[in-house]
Protein backbone atom coordinates (compact mmCIF):
# COMPACT_ATOMS: atom_id res chain seq x y z
CA UNK A 1 0.00 0.00 0.00
CA UNK A 2 1.25 3.21 -1.00
CA UNK A 3 1.74 6.38 1.61
CA UNK A 4 1.23 10.46 0.26
CA UNK A 5 4.99 11.11 -0.38
CA UNK A 6 4.75 12.02 -4.47
CA UNK A 7 8.35 11.63 -5.89
CA UNK A 8 7.77 15.48 -7.40
CA UNK A 9 6.03 17.98 -4.64
CA UNK A 10 4.48 21.10 -6.15
CA UNK A 11 6.25 24.35 -5.06
CA UNK A 12 2.58 25.53 -5.26
CA UNK A 13 0.72 23.77 -2.65
CA UNK A 14 -2.18 25.12 -0.86
CA UNK A 15 -3.17 24.66 2.92
CA UNK A 16 -6.78 23.35 3.01
CA UNK A 17 -9.09 22.52 5.66
CA UNK A 18 -12.11 20.11 5.24
CA UNK A 19 -15.30 20.34 7.11
CA UNK A 20 -16.99 16.65 7.10
CA UNK A 21 -14.38 14.29 5.69
CA UNK A 22 -16.49 12.09 5.05
CA UNK A 23 -16.61 9.95 1.42
CA UNK A 24 -16.61 13.25 -0.68
CA UNK A 25 -14.67 15.48 2.25
CA UNK A 26 -12.47 12.65 3.10
CA UNK A 27 -11.90 11.54 -0.48
CA UNK A 28 -10.18 15.31 -1.71
CA UNK A 29 -8.90 15.25 1.70
CA UNK A 30 -6.57 12.30 0.83
CA UNK A 31 -6.11 13.26 -2.49
CA UNK A 32 -5.00 16.67 -1.90
CA UNK A 33 -2.61 15.50 0.17
CA UNK A 34 -1.52 12.85 -1.41
CA UNK A 35 -0.36 15.92 -4.19
CA UNK A 36 1.36 17.69 -1.68
CA UNK A 37 -0.47 20.06 0.04
CA UNK A 38 -1.83 20.41 3.54
CA UNK A 39 -4.59 19.17 4.85
CA UNK A 40 -6.76 19.95 8.31
CA UNK A 41 -9.41 17.79 8.49
CA UNK A 42 -12.18 19.25 10.59
CA UNK A 43 -14.18 16.77 12.74
CA UNK A 44 -15.28 15.93 16.34
CA UNK A 45 -13.19 14.66 18.83
CA UNK A 46 -13.15 10.72 17.89
CA UNK A 47 -12.94 11.36 14.33
CA UNK A 48 -10.01 13.88 14.39
CA UNK A 49 -7.79 11.29 16.54
CA UNK A 50 -8.49 8.56 14.17
CA UNK A 51 -7.33 10.39 11.43
CA UNK A 52 -3.90 12.19 13.13
CA UNK A 53 -3.31 8.46 13.98
CA UNK A 54 -4.02 6.90 10.97
CA UNK A 55 -4.51 8.93 8.19
CA UNK A 56 -7.39 8.53 5.71
CA UNK A 57 -6.89 4.99 3.84
CA UNK A 58 -8.44 5.25 0.23
CA UNK A 59 -9.47 2.04 -1.94
CA UNK A 60 -10.32 3.49 -5.46
CA UNK A 61 -10.13 1.41 -9.05
CA UNK A 62 -9.19 4.86 -10.16
CA UNK A 63 -6.82 6.49 -7.73
CA UNK A 64 -5.18 3.08 -6.02
CA UNK A 65 -5.18 1.96 -2.33
CA UNK A 66 -3.21 4.39 -0.24
CA UNK A 67 -2.92 6.06 3.08
CA UNK A 68 -2.75 9.71 3.03
CA UNK A 69 -1.32 11.83 6.25
CA UNK A 70 -3.45 14.46 7.45
CA UNK A 71 -4.26 16.94 9.84
CA UNK A 72 -6.85 16.69 12.35
CA UNK A 73 -9.13 19.33 14.78
CA UNK A 74 -12.15 19.94 16.08
CA UNK A 75 -11.96 23.87 14.79
CA UNK A 76 -9.95 25.56 12.68
CA UNK A 77 -7.62 27.45 14.40
CA UNK A 78 -7.17 31.03 14.30
CA UNK A 79 -3.36 31.56 12.03
CA UNK A 80 -2.17 34.09 14.93
CA UNK A 81 -2.95 31.24 17.75
CA UNK A 82 -0.58 29.50 19.58
CA UNK A 83 2.38 27.94 17.96
CA UNK A 84 1.90 24.55 19.09
CA UNK A 85 0.10 21.32 18.05
CA UNK A 86 -2.35 21.90 14.98
CA UNK A 87 -2.78 25.54 16.09
CA UNK A 88 0.53 25.67 14.46
CA UNK A 89 -1.03 24.77 11.32
CA UNK A 90 -0.86 28.58 9.82
CA UNK A 91 -3.57 30.61 7.76
CA UNK A 92 -5.44 27.96 5.16
CA UNK A 93 -6.33 28.92 1.69
CA UNK A 94 -9.56 27.51 0.95
CA UNK A 95 -12.43 25.54 3.61
CA UNK A 96 -13.52 22.78 1.37
CA UNK A 97 -17.26 22.12 2.80
CA UNK A 98 -18.87 18.70 2.45
CA UNK A 99 -21.45 17.80 5.14
CA UNK A 100 -25.03 17.02 4.59
CA UNK A 101 -27.36 20.01 5.10
CA UNK A 102 -28.75 18.62 7.55
CA UNK A 103 -25.71 18.71 9.99
CA UNK A 104 -24.73 22.39 8.55
CA UNK A 105 -25.25 24.75 10.58
CA UNK A 106 -23.64 22.34 13.61
CA UNK A 107 -20.66 21.57 11.16
CA UNK A 108 -20.28 25.83 11.00
CA UNK A 109 -19.25 26.23 14.42
CA UNK A 110 -16.01 24.69 13.16
CA UNK A 111 -15.08 27.36 11.30
CA UNK A 112 -15.48 30.63 13.30
CA UNK A 113 -15.21 33.81 10.66
CA UNK A 114 -12.28 35.31 12.70
CA UNK A 115 -10.79 31.93 11.82
CA UNK A 116 -11.06 32.10 8.25
CA UNK A 117 -8.63 34.54 7.05
CA UNK A 118 -8.54 34.95 3.46
CA UNK A 119 -9.50 31.63 2.56
CA UNK A 120 -12.46 31.13 0.69
CA UNK A 121 -15.44 28.77 1.80
CA UNK A 122 -15.84 25.98 -1.13
CA UNK A 123 -19.16 23.97 -0.04
CA UNK A 124 -19.65 20.95 -2.08
CA UNK A 125 -23.10 20.68 -1.08
CA UNK A 126 -26.43 19.67 -2.74
CA UNK A 127 -29.24 22.31 -3.13
CA UNK A 128 -29.03 26.24 -4.40
CA UNK A 129 -29.56 28.19 -1.45
CA UNK A 130 -26.40 27.67 0.63
CA UNK A 131 -24.17 30.03 -0.73
CA UNK A 132 -26.56 32.79 -0.22
CA UNK A 133 -26.47 31.65 3.57
CA UNK A 134 -23.00 30.95 3.58
CA UNK A 135 -22.25 34.36 2.13
CA UNK A 136 -24.07 36.11 5.24
CA UNK A 137 -21.69 34.28 7.18
CA UNK A 138 -18.44 34.43 6.06
CA UNK A 139 -18.72 37.55 3.29
CA UNK A 140 -19.54 37.86 -0.34
CA UNK A 141 -16.32 37.47 -2.05
CA UNK A 142 -15.34 34.33 -0.17
CA UNK A 143 -17.85 31.88 -0.99
CA UNK A 144 -16.91 29.38 -4.34
CA UNK A 145 -19.63 26.74 -4.50
CA UNK A 146 -18.48 23.72 -6.22
CA UNK A 147 -20.64 20.86 -7.68
CA UNK A 148 -19.16 17.14 -7.60
CA UNK A 149 -19.65 13.95 -9.40
CA UNK A 150 -18.64 11.19 -8.03
CA UNK A 151 -19.77 8.01 -5.50
CA UNK A 152 -17.76 7.87 -2.58
CA UNK A 153 -18.60 6.23 0.73
CA UNK A 154 -16.74 6.56 4.43
CA UNK A 155 -16.88 2.78 5.50
CA UNK A 156 -15.20 3.98 8.57
CA UNK A 157 -13.49 7.05 10.48
CA UNK A 158 -10.65 7.44 7.98
CA UNK A 159 -11.91 4.87 5.20
CA UNK A 160 -13.00 5.64 1.95
CA UNK A 161 -14.42 3.38 -0.72
CA UNK A 162 -14.32 5.73 -4.19
CA UNK A 163 -16.51 3.48 -6.55
CA UNK A 164 -17.06 5.63 -9.52
CA UNK A 165 -14.59 5.53 -12.26
CA UNK A 166 -14.05 9.61 -12.09
CA UNK A 167 -14.28 12.04 -10.05
CA UNK A 168 -15.58 15.69 -11.72
CA UNK A 169 -15.98 18.99 -9.91
CA UNK A 170 -17.32 22.51 -11.46
CA UNK A 171 -16.23 25.34 -9.82
CA UNK A 172 -17.96 28.64 -9.58
CA UNK A 173 -18.28 31.74 -7.77
CA UNK A 174 -19.50 35.32 -9.23
CA UNK A 175 -17.80 37.41 -6.76
CA UNK A 176 -14.75 35.76 -6.28
CA UNK A 177 -11.55 36.76 -8.32
CA UNK A 178 -11.10 34.33 -11.17
CA UNK A 179 -7.48 33.96 -10.51
CA UNK A 180 -8.75 32.72 -7.20
CA UNK A 181 -10.80 29.98 -8.28
CA UNK A 182 -8.02 29.11 -11.31
CA UNK A 183 -5.52 28.39 -8.53
CA UNK A 184 -8.05 25.93 -6.76
CA UNK A 185 -8.94 24.38 -9.76
CA UNK A 186 -5.56 23.68 -10.87
CA UNK A 187 -4.99 21.95 -7.19
CA UNK A 188 -7.84 19.75 -7.58
CA UNK A 189 -6.97 19.17 -11.04
CA UNK A 190 -3.23 18.03 -10.46
CA UNK A 191 -4.45 16.15 -7.39
CA UNK A 192 -7.09 13.97 -9.53
CA UNK A 193 -10.60 14.98 -10.17
CA UNK A 194 -11.30 16.94 -13.62
CA UNK A 195 -12.02 20.74 -12.57
CA UNK A 196 -13.49 23.08 -14.51
CA UNK A 197 -14.29 26.99 -13.64
CA UNK A 198 -17.59 27.84 -15.20
CA UNK A 199 -18.43 30.94 -15.39
CA UNK A 200 -21.93 31.06 -14.11
CA UNK A 201 -22.98 29.76 -10.74
CA UNK A 202 -26.42 29.64 -10.92
CA UNK A 203 -25.94 27.76 -13.73
CA UNK A 204 -23.71 25.44 -12.35
CA UNK A 205 -25.78 24.88 -9.33
CA UNK A 206 -29.13 24.40 -11.55
CA UNK A 207 -27.46 21.38 -13.72
CA UNK A 208 -27.18 19.35 -10.71
CA UNK A 209 -30.36 20.22 -9.04
CA UNK A 210 -32.12 19.71 -12.59
CA UNK A 211 -30.53 16.15 -12.43
CA UNK A 212 -30.79 15.31 -8.09
CA UNK A 213 -33.97 16.70 -7.18
CA UNK A 214 -35.75 13.80 -9.62
CA UNK A 215 -33.79 11.40 -8.93
CA UNK A 216 -33.72 12.22 -5.27
CA UNK A 217 -37.25 12.47 -4.86
CA UNK A 218 -38.81 9.68 -6.42
CA UNK A 219 -36.14 6.96 -5.50
CA UNK A 220 -36.79 8.09 -1.63
CA UNK A 221 -40.52 8.20 -2.11
CA UNK A 222 -40.59 4.77 -3.24
CA UNK A 223 -37.72 3.07 -2.27
CA UNK A 224 -36.80 2.12 -5.26
CA UNK A 225 -33.24 2.00 -7.12
CA UNK A 226 -33.43 4.51 -9.87
CA UNK A 227 -33.89 1.11 -12.60
CA UNK A 228 -37.03 0.56 -10.95
CA UNK A 229 -38.32 3.96 -10.63
CA UNK A 230 -37.67 4.68 -14.73
CA UNK A 231 -39.55 2.10 -15.26
CA UNK A 232 -42.31 1.46 -13.34
CA UNK A 233 -42.41 5.30 -12.44
CA UNK A 234 -41.58 6.46 -15.79
CA UNK A 235 -44.50 9.22 -16.62
CA UNK A 236 -44.01 10.50 -13.17
CA UNK A 237 -40.40 10.69 -13.64
CA UNK A 238 -40.76 12.41 -16.81
CA UNK A 239 -43.45 15.18 -15.64
CA UNK A 240 -41.11 15.67 -12.59
CA UNK A 241 -38.05 16.47 -14.73
CA UNK A 242 -39.82 18.67 -17.13
CA UNK A 243 -41.13 20.57 -13.86
CA UNK A 244 -37.41 21.05 -12.40
CA UNK A 245 -36.06 21.99 -15.82
CA UNK A 246 -38.99 24.82 -16.20
CA UNK A 247 -37.50 26.28 -12.46
CA UNK A 248 -34.15 25.70 -13.68
CA UNK A 249 -34.96 28.06 -16.57
CA UNK A 250 -37.13 30.24 -14.66
CA UNK A 251 -33.45 30.62 -12.10
CA UNK A 252 -31.24 31.02 -15.12
CA UNK A 253 -29.91 27.44 -15.39
CA UNK A 254 -29.86 24.96 -17.97
CA UNK A 255 -33.13 23.09 -19.22
CA UNK A 256 -33.39 20.01 -21.69
CA UNK A 257 -35.69 17.33 -20.37
CA UNK A 258 -34.91 14.61 -22.67
CA UNK A 259 -31.41 14.99 -21.95
CA UNK A 260 -31.77 14.57 -18.52
CA UNK A 261 -33.95 11.34 -18.92
CA UNK A 262 -31.41 9.98 -21.22
CA UNK A 263 -28.80 10.22 -18.60
CA UNK A 264 -30.85 8.53 -16.34
CA UNK A 265 -31.19 5.89 -18.84
CA UNK A 266 -27.58 5.49 -18.98
CA UNK A 267 -26.97 4.69 -14.92
CA UNK A 268 -26.81 0.79 -13.39
CA UNK A 269 -30.17 0.14 -12.64
CA UNK A 270 -29.15 -0.55 -9.39
CA UNK A 271 -28.58 3.20 -8.35
CA UNK A 272 -29.38 4.87 -5.76
CA UNK A 273 -29.69 8.15 -4.54
CA UNK A 274 -27.91 9.11 -1.23
CA UNK A 275 -31.22 10.64 0.00
CA UNK A 276 -32.14 7.29 -0.42
CA UNK A 277 -29.99 5.68 1.34
CA UNK A 278 -30.19 8.43 4.51
CA UNK A 279 -34.04 7.36 4.14
CA UNK A 280 -32.96 3.59 4.59
CA UNK A 281 -30.79 4.03 7.37
CA UNK A 282 -33.19 6.51 9.38
CA UNK A 283 -31.01 9.41 9.23
CA UNK A 284 -32.37 13.27 8.60
CA UNK A 285 -33.22 13.89 5.00
CA UNK A 286 -32.04 16.59 2.61
CA UNK A 287 -35.22 17.36 1.83
CA UNK A 288 -35.82 21.13 2.39
CA UNK A 289 -32.47 21.85 0.87
CA UNK A 290 -33.42 19.97 -2.47
CA UNK A 291 -37.29 19.77 -2.44
CA UNK A 292 -38.14 22.14 -0.21
CA UNK A 293 -35.60 24.71 -2.27
CA UNK A 294 -37.10 23.28 -5.81
CA UNK A 295 -40.47 24.86 -4.11
CA UNK A 296 -39.48 27.57 -3.13
CA UNK A 297 -37.56 28.64 -6.65
CA UNK A 298 -41.04 27.71 -8.24
CA UNK A 299 -42.64 29.83 -6.20
CA UNK A 300 -40.75 32.55 -6.67
CA UNK A 301 -41.23 32.35 -10.44
CA UNK A 302 -44.51 31.59 -11.00
CA UNK A 303 -43.55 28.11 -12.43
CA UNK A 304 -46.23 25.75 -11.83
CA UNK A 305 -45.01 22.23 -10.32
CA UNK A 306 -47.75 20.07 -8.79
CA UNK A 307 -45.87 17.07 -9.19
CA UNK A 308 -42.83 17.99 -7.39
CA UNK A 309 -45.51 19.92 -4.61
CA UNK A 310 -46.81 16.12 -4.29
CA UNK A 311 -44.03 14.19 -3.91
CA UNK A 312 -42.24 16.69 -1.63
CA UNK A 313 -45.57 16.60 0.63
CA UNK A 314 -45.82 13.31 0.84
CA UNK A 315 -41.85 12.79 1.28
CA UNK A 316 -42.58 15.35 4.62
CA UNK A 317 -45.76 13.39 5.92
CA UNK A 318 -43.47 10.05 5.76
CA UNK A 319 -40.47 11.02 7.80
CA UNK A 320 -42.41 12.65 10.45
Amino acid sequence: MQTNTPADVRQDTLTFAVLGPGGVGGLLAALLSRAGHRVLCLAGDDTARTLREGGIRVRSGRFGEFTAKVDAATELPEASGPADAVDSFGAVDAVLVSVKHTNLDAALARVPAKALGDALVVPFLNGVEHPAALRARYGADRVAPAVIRVESTRTAPGVIEHASPFVEIDLAGDPVPRERLDALSAAFTAAGPATRVLPDEAAALWAKMSFLAPFALLTTLYGLPLGDVRTRHRDELTALVEETAAVSLACGGPADPAQALARYDTFPPATRSSMQRDAEAGRPLELDAIGGALLRAAERHGVEVPVAARVVQELAAGSR
